[in-house]
Parts: C-alpha cells; sequence; structure tokens
C-alpha cells in the first residue's frame, strides 16, 4: 500500500516546515521516530487491509481500529498506552429546506452525519473517515493557515480538525435557528397551510434532536484533550487555542439546548392557534345556525296551518317575512359586536 493509493494521504513536516507529501505508507513508523518530524496520514474508506496494516505498523490498540470502523460509536476520547483515540462527527445541512415542493422532501432530514476518527501519536495523527462528504481538503487549509502551530506538534494537527467539525455544528445551528425563526413567522400568517408548517416543524425537530446527539457529547471530547494534553505536558503555547475551542463546544451545546426550548414553543404554540381556529370556526357555525334556526322555527310554526294574524291574507305573508328579517337581524348585530362571526 503506497501514498498514491487514491483512499491514503498523508504529509510528513519537519521541524515545523512541510517537506513531503503522499510518501509510502510503510514509512510512518520511521517518521514517527525521528525527533523533528511530524506526520499526517488521512484515511478515507478504509478496509480491512488497510485497518491491520495500520495497526501493524503503529502498534495501535485493536479496541481502537475496532471504534474507528463499528457502527453507532458514540463521540468520545480514549487514552491508551501509546496513542489517544478520538471520535468526533461532523455535520453539514443540505437539501432543499424550506422550498420544498412535496411532503417528502418535507418531511425528509436534511441533516448528514460523518463520523471521524483520529489517532494521535507522539510525533503524529492519522485521521480516519469513510465517504467524501467530510472535507478533509478545509482541514489541510487551516493548518496552513495556521502553519506556525505545526512546531507544537500533533496538537496543533488536531486542533484544526477538532475546530472544523465544531464550525460545522455552528454552521449547522444556525440554519435551524432561522428555520425556527422562519415557522414562527408563519405561525401567525393567515396565508400559511397548517399542514405544512406542521411538517416543517416536525422535521426541524428531528433534525435538532439528531444535531444534539453529535454536539452534547463534544463537551467531553475536548475537556478530555485539554486534561491529557496537561497530563502529558504538552506545549503550552496551544493551550489558549484549545480553550477557544472548548468555548465554541459550550456555546454550540447551549445554543442547541435553546433551540430544544423554542421548537417545542412552536410546537406547542401551533396546536393552541388550531384550537383557537376551531373555536373561532365553531363559533361562527353556531352564530349562523342561530340565525338560521330563525326563519326555520317560525316558517315551521306557521307550517302547522292554524290561523294566526294575517292567515290567508297577502300581509300576513308580508308580516312573517318582516319578523324573519328583523330577528335575524338583530342575531346578526348582538354576534358581530361579541366577534362571534
Amino acid at each position: 500500500m503506497t501514498g498514491n493509493d487514491s483512499s491514503v494521504r498523508s504529509r510528513l513536516w519537519r521541524n515545523g516546515v512541510l517537506e513531503s507529501e503522499n510518501f509510502p505508507f510503510e514509512k510512518i513508523s520511521e517518521y514517527l521516530d525521528t525527533e523533528g518530524c511530524l506526520v499526517w496520514v488521512d484515511i478515507a474508506d478504509p478496509d480491512s487491509e488497510h485497518l491491520t496494516a495500520l495497526a501493524a505498523e503503529l502498534s495501535l490498540s485493536p479496541l481502537a481500529v475496532e471504534d474507528a470502523v463499528g457502527h453507532a460509536e458514540r463521540a468520545k476520547a480514549t487514552r491508551y498506552a501509546t496513542h489517544t483515540f478520538i471520535t468526533a462527527y461532523s455535520v453539514a445541512m443540505n437539501g432543499p429546506g424550506d422550498n420544498a415542493e412535496n411532503d417528502g422532501d418535507l418531511l425528509r432530514s436534511h441533516l448528514s452525519v460523518t463520523r471521524v476518527s483520529a489517532f494521535v501519536l507522539q510525533r503524529g495523527i492519522v485521521t480516519v473517515h469513510r465517504g467524501n462528504e467530510f472535507d478533509m481538503d478545509e482541514v489541510v487549509q487551516r493548518w496552513d493557515e495556521n502553519s506556525d502551530l505545526i512546531a507544537y506538534g500533533p496538537g496543533s494537527l488536531l486542533h484544526g480538525l477538532l475546530d472544523l467539525i465544531v464550525d460545522g455544528h455552528f454552521d449547522a445551528v444556525q440554519i435551524l435557528d432561522d428555520q425556527i425563526e422562519s415557522l414562527e413567522d408563519d405561525l401567525f400568517d393567515d396565508r400559511a397551510v397548517s399542514k405544512e408548517v406542521q411538517q416543517r416543524t416536525y422535521r426541524v425537530r428531528k433534525d435538532l434532536v439528531e444535531l444534539r446527539r453529535v454536539v452534547l457529547p463534544m463537551r467531553e471530547v475536548v475537556n478530555a484533550v485539554l486534561r491529557h494534553r496537561k497530563d502529558l505536558e504538552a506545549s503550552p503555547e496551544l493551550n489558549s487555542w484549545f480553550d477557544d475551542l472548548y468555548d465554541h463546544v459550550l456555546r454550540a451545546a447551549e445554543w442547541t439546548e435553546s433551540l430544544r426550548d423554542m421548537v417545542t414553543t412552536v410546537f406547542e404554540t401551533n396546536l393552541s392557534l388550531q384550537d383557537g381556529r376551531l373555536n373561532i370556526v365553531m363559533k361562527k357555525l353556531t352564530s349562523w345556525a342561530a340565525i338560521i334556526a330563525v326563519p326555520t322555527a317560525i316558517t315551521g310554526y306557521f307550517g302547522q296551518n292554524v290561523p294566526y294574524p294575517g292567515f290567508g291574507q297577502s300581509w300576513g305573508f308580508l308580516l312573517s317575512t318582516a319578523t324573519i328579517v328583523a330577528i335575524a337581524l338583530a342575531l346578526y348585530t348582538v354576534f358581530k359586536r361579541r366577534d362571534w362571526l
């Protein structure tokens, strides 16, 4: 297996300066044992051959290797004898959003989640991920933009990786926040379709639940990284960077908590408004039924063929008609004043 394999990428820094890229995979252990070297290896869509070679080359814990390819692993940071294993999840919001044209698009989740694992060694870091949804090129770009941090070891590479993941969490939370605000506007818009508002609320609530499962454990991950750095007496120059990263993680977690309250409020308000609209409709129907009941009662009573004032006379018909109109108008006026119509 060589660095030219499309699923494997690598970089070598020596004394903080980039020296080579995509070097042969077999040289990883040699570079990791060399003072002043910093190594990064990325494996996308790893198969058993890649992982077996990786574990043998770097003496990685089989438990960590198993977690790197397992399913439904929780975001975590675990310390082993020779390395620290970290699992995190990047997220992205995609899809038609609120402009969906059919019910399927409105109900379908638009949150995509990609797991990214990292083996943090003394002089390097190995990342493992599946698919192309996670943009590793952007991580490399961040490393290049902060190239002065490379001299501080693998902590700088890990910070760039986690920082990009957390920024993705912020972007997803911001999009959900905007969607909830749009729902709040539509709640009091008489032109909005109630069914569509319900479907969009359900989708946002579903995406938020999935996002919280990813964001909340990141507090433990970054906190564990900070604790391990102090235990290993790593370069203190990166402490402020990781402290800032931890602050971002806390803000993202708190933001999701507030969004959960907001979407719950939207859901409950929508139900309350529907009940209110139903009461208004029932009130109007009852009022019109009372108005219609007046001519029905009078004509029905007069239809019993009993003598009444004007019986058999044309003016009697006019009298009954005038009575119907007068009582109906009186009821309409009373109901209108009480806002029942």
